[in-house]
């Protein structure tokens, strides 16, 4: 069985084919299946290379980090694993090891 994607509008699962096109039977959206993946309303982040980023991706820090509250700091070449990504203007949540829950600005990391 073939998973659709969800509604871009209302985020439905519950998406049909109907000819060439999807349809939501919740809000009557409807939209080709060779769209962009990356939608208008999608949260695109990119790293210091260009590369995108996804949730769960791992992640290299290319710069000494200084962290606040702290007189220790991220040493560049530490890896994140299993980041999840969030608006604003550090965009990256994730866990360090010895420090804990942090957020990051992508331009401060690299795809691994």
């Amino acid at each position: 069985m073939i998973e659709l994607p969800p509604c871009p509008l209302c985020k439905s699962t519950f998406t049909y084919e109907m000819e060439n096109l999807l349809a939501c039977p919740e809000c009557g959206h409807e939209w080709s299946a060779e769209e962009d993946i990356i939608g208008d309303n999608q949260l695109v982040v990119k790293d210091s290379n260009g590369n995108i980023l996804q949730n769960g991706d791992a992640v290299v820090v290319i710069k000494n980090l200084p962290v606040k509250g702290s007189s220790q700091s991220i040493k560049a070449g530490t890896k994140v694993k299993n980041i999840r990504l969030v608006e604003g203007d550090h965009n990256i949540d994730c866990k360090i090891d010895g420090f804990g829950a942090m957020t990051l600005k992508s331009e401060f990391v690299k795809k691994t």
